[in-house]
């Protein structure tokens, strides 16, 4: 049987955009595919330590950024966030739905062995460090290392 493989790379911080990444990545490691999630820039919120707001970063400029940013538990939705009521919302119907919510789909992505990446670069520009992040977080990868690791399998970008 042929290793069937997808690698994503979680560019945004937004709630409805992570959720799809995470979505994408069970689903496929639910049915055996070898799944790779490649964290830069705001996607990096996803796999923090500190899922509230946090001053992370190594100087005023980048822990004011790391407080913006805000982690899991604030991501916004990308639209009709309503002041930070959208994501409520969204965990609201989720639940009401049955279907499991962001937090739980990143629960769930570790459970099925998903491999998580945070990005070398963003992580330098962020002023972030690999001890910043959840101990799931198999490695800190530049983009030539992340392509490698995906080679042959299907790529997607959100």
């Amino acid at each position: 049987m042929e290793n069937k493989k997808l690698s994503l790379i979680a560019f945004s911080g937004d709630f409805d955009k992570l959720t799809a990444v995470f979505t994408l990545a069970t689903g496929a490691a639910a049915v055996g595919y070898d799944v790779n999630i490649f964290f830069t820039f705001w996607g990096l919120d996803a796999i923090k330590k500190k899922t509230g707001r946090a001053w992370l970063g190594s100087n005023w400029l980048t822990k004011t950024f790391g407080f913006m940013m805000g982690g899991l538990s604030n991501t916004p939705t990308s639209r009709f966030n309503f002041l930070g009521i959208g994501p409520k919302i969204f965990r609201y119907l989720m639940r009401k739905n049955n279907v499991a919510t962001l937090e739980e789909l990143v629960d769930a992505a570790n459970a099925l062995g998903v491999n998580l990446y945070a990005c070398e670069m963003a992580m330098h520009v962020l002023g972030l460090e690999k001890d910043d992040f959840i101990p799931e977080v198999k490695d800190v990868l530049g983009v030539a290392s992340f392509l490698n690791l995906s080679e042959g399998g299907r790529t997607l970008f959100i």
